[in-house]
């Protein structure tokens, strides 16, 4: 993890990244996993237990339904390696339906900057008018 950027811009350079990355090219998402995540990811969200094939599962619907999206951090602190962070996700589906997710982050990152455990409590908002 970058030791110079603060610790909001980082995970706003990390989640958008790795999302403009996913919708780009949907055949390297193994590949796209495996840069922004170690290989022995440990991901916790919401009490369901994701490991490297899982986040790799969940990855391809997003791929498929996101047409925009959003994410605004509130609050994000930093000590080592670790973050802990509050924030929203507003995303627009192909569909047309908004929703928007905040989401309580506490992570722990390897020094090359990719995830390596994270636990994640999300709750739905009201979605925002317009994205």
């Amino acid at each position: 993890m970058s030791k110079i950027s603060p610790p909001g811009q980082f995970l706003q350079e990390f989640f958008a990244g790795f999302t403009e990355e996913v919708l780009a090219d949907p055949d390297a998402v193994e590949l796209i996993v495996d840069r922004y995540y170690t290989a022995d990811i440990e991901q916790i969200v919401d009490g369901v237990r994701m490991d490297r094939a899982r986040l790799v599962q969940h990855v391809r619907p997003v791929q498929r339904n996101l047409r925009r999206y959003r994410y605004d951090f509130h609050e994000v602190w930093r000590y080592d390696e670790k973050l802990a962070a509050r924030f929203a996700v507003h995303a627009e589906l192909r569909s047309g339906r908004v929703m928007s997710t905040e989401v309580q982050l506490m992570a722990e990152f390897a020094p090359d900057g990719r995830m390596r455990r994270a636990h994640q409590l999300t709750q739905t908002l009201e979605p925002l008018a317009e994205l």
